[in-house]
């Protein structure tokens, strides 16, 4: 309940002081390429309940190719790099936490096909609402760059890297409390805000 509130009143009060950014990156998002504001993608939710994540895209529209963002993908449009690199692009989850889709600790949402894998173990994660930051997104904050060194950067998520989140995030929701999430909220905001080179 306590976690709930939280994150109601953390993602209207986000939202209001972020509206004037909101408004200048859709802005700006619209005279760097053709396209809609917001990415919109499925995503599976809590009991396995499928929900659209809300996102600044980053990506030319109607971009195909696979799920994944690997290195310097040439699907991603100038702007969107540096979007992604501050992590801008993520902010509009702010609205899916408001509506109930999310929360801000929790773990990170994965595309139906990457759950459907991974079933069995997500019968476990999704018994809580997925969140915008866990240890491991902090972990995998590079995931991009990682993906990117790889031959085949779909192979190596599926068998590397997505293993190791849900890793984490089971130990995330054994041990979790109101007061671990908030040393993790510092967490990712203290990473987020630490000096970075835009490539």
């Amino acid at each position: 309940m306590i976690k709930r509130s939280f994150d109601i009143v953390g993602a209207a009060l986000g939202l209001l002081a972020l509206s004037p950014l909101f408004a200048l990156v859709a802005l700006a998002v619209k005279l760097d390429s053709p396209g809609p504001v917001l990415f919109r993608q499925n995503r599976v939710g809590r009991n396995f309940r499928t929900f659209q994540i809300f996102k600044f895209r980053t990506m030319t529209a109607n971009a195909g190719g696979i799920e994944l963002t690997a290195g310097a993908d040439p699907r991603v449009t100038r702007l969107g790099r540096l979007l992604r690199k501050s992590k801008i692009d993520e902010l509009p989850q702010l609205v899916n936490v408001l509506i109930g889709d999310m929360a801000f600790v929790g773990p990170r949402p994965e595309v139906p096909s990457y759950v459907e894998l991974f079933r069995r173990d997500y019968e476990e994660l999704l018994k809580v609402r997925p969140g915008l930051t866990d240890p491991a997104s902090l972990k995998y904050h590079n995931e991009s760059v990682i993906l990117g060194s790889s031959e085949n950067p779909e192979a190596e998520y599926v068998t590397r890297l997505l293993p190791d989140k849900i890793r984490l995030s089971k130990e995330y929701i054994r041990c979790s409390s109101f007061s671990y999430d908030l040393v993790l909220i510092f967490e990712t905001l203290r990473q987020l805000l630490a000096p970075r080179r835009i490539a």
